[in-house]
């Protein structure tokens, strides 16, 4: 006899209610975190003028149907743009991630919170134009540095333990999951409308990580949390608008995602949402690379001024790293584009040893046709080290470690660099801030002329003068 299913509303995802309650009703009051905010938010916006400079990344931006003008729309920061909220957020954080320079989480799971900042200011410039227009307050940049930490927090914590590349899906169902949030509650929805938000980006499933891997590395991965984000944006305005959601999105046997696309285990929270990933994010300072092979390409950079001028001679390079790396970026053979060269910790630390520095246009056809180039990366062998692979996942170290030796043919050899933490780890932070401010204004000349430089500079230094600055005017020093 047939088994009767029968059709009863369950209770919600327990996973659900607690990031929808956090990004409702959490106050965010740990200075450290909305300090560390201010930084991200420079840095992402810097590295997104920075990508205006290349035509592929261009390419992407304005509105779909050219010409289009959105009155009272989302500005996108260094462009004449005005654009509908969804789409505005896909222009911001496409610009921001193109050269994978933006902050980096790394876990279970790995990821770029500050992805999910093309969403948080397309919709704070979409509300305050909308609330001036009627006579109403903005909203001022405090609620931007908030809503990153929670953003980030959301994001970071769902990583700590629920791998997706695992199951062979893409970080950026992380992104849209924690945009949909944030931005529900921005638009002053309840716990109950970001709960239906929340389900609708899980259910929404997720993007395979073919575009990041071998044989198919491609631009996608440059644009996809572009393309998550503003889905997050569009979840939450349909959902404001009274769209349903669906209480079991996750544990639902059979139809929920953790059957479907998870391999049937529980996704959990590692730990309770509070301000714990914006405290401890990682800075791509120095080097534009993906984020397990930067320590790679300081220590080939310290090497460079004993290598470079005995290039021909060198026999073998070991580049001795942790497990998460060699399943990501280690890459032997062609590399095809820019988006596979930038993943490949071969081509990052050969180009360190001969040119003693790293920069977005190394990843360009010009440089890759340097023979040298993949002459050393034929000669580079890489080992796991077992006590970096632990110290990658342990929750007081968070190590990135590499290290890098250089072999001659007359059986000389360098020293073995080794560098557990980068540059823009917690643990070099009074080393790294004085630089990130540096980077930030370098990619600001690369966009705007000298007054307006200054005047984002005076502007975004001052952490007490920029929280009271309101979205609108905080849009207007990026105008073009």
């Amino acid at each position: 006899m047939e088994e009767v299913k029968m059709n009863t509303l369950k209770e919600t995802d327990p996973l659900l209610e607690e990031i929808a309650a956090y990004a409702v009703h959490e106050e965010v009051t740990s200075e450290e975190a909305l300090q560390t905010a201010q930084y991200v938010l420079m840095d992402s916006l810097g590295c997104g003028f920075l990508a205006l400079r290349y035509p592929e990344c261009t390419k992407h931006l304005g509105p779909i149907v050219p010409g289009t003008i959105v009155p009272d729309g989302s500005r996108v920061p260094g462009t004449s743009y005005e654009l509908d909220p969804v789409h505005a957020a896909f222009n911001i954080s496409c610009m921001i991630r193109w050269l994978d320079y933006n902050d980096t989480w790394l876990a279970a799971e790995w990821g770029h919170p500050s992805d999910n900042l093309g969403g948080i200011l397309a919709i704070a410039d979409y509300i305050s134009r909308r609330r001036l227009a009627a006579g109403e307050a903005p909203l001022h940049m405090k609620d931007v540095l908030v809503n990153m930490v929670k953003a980030h927090e959301i994001q970071g914590v769902l990583a700590l333990e629920n791998s997706l590349n695992r199951e062979g899906l893409d970080h950026v169902l992380y992104v849209k999951v924690a945009t949909a949030a944030v931005v529900t509650a921005m638009l002053g929805g309840t716990k109950e409308e970001v709960t239906d938000a929340v389900s609708q980006a899980w259910v929404d499933n997720s993007s395979l990580r073919t575009y990041r891997h071998a044989p198919n590395t491609g631009s996608r991965k440059s644009w996809a949390a572009g393309d998550a984000t503003s889905r997050g944006v569009r979840l939450a305005l349909m959902t404001r608008k009274g769209e349903m959601g669906y209480p079991t999105a996750l544990s639902a046997p059979g139809w929920g995602f953790q059957d479907v696309l998870f391999s049937g285990k529980k996704l959990t929270l590692a730990r309770p949402l509070g301000s714990y990933v914006m405290e401890n994010i990682l800075f791509k300072i120095a080097y534009p690379a993906e984020f397990h092979a930067q320590t790679a390409a300081e220590a080939a950079v310290q090497l460079h001024t004993e290598v470079k001028d005995r290039l021909s001679d060198i026999a073998r390079i070991t580049i001795t790293t942790h497990e998460s790396a060699i399943r990501i970026i280690d890459k032997k053979g062609p590399l095809h584009n820019p988006a596979d060269r930038d993943h490949c910790l071969q081509y990052i630390t050969a180009v360190g040893l001969i040119y003693g520095t790293l920069n977005a246009d190394h990843y360009e056809d010009d440089t890759a046709r340097n023979p040298d180039i993949d002459r050393l990366r034929g000669l580079m062998t890489t080992v796991e080290c077992e006590e970096y692979s632990r110290d990658y996942l342990d929750p007081d170290k968070r190590s990135i470690a590499n290290a890098v030796q250089v072999f001659f043919t007359d059986g000389s050899c360098t020293e073995q660099v080794a560098i557990e933490y980068p540059l823009g780890h917690r643990r070099r932070r009074d080393e790294g801030i004085p630089l990130l401010w540096n980077k930030f204004q370098d990619n600001l000349k690369t966009r705007f002329p000298f007054r307006q430089v200054n005047r984002i500079m005076n502007r975004c230094e001052d952490y007490d003068q920029l929280i009271d600055t309101s979205v609108p005017q905080f849009m207007e020093l990026f105008r073009i």
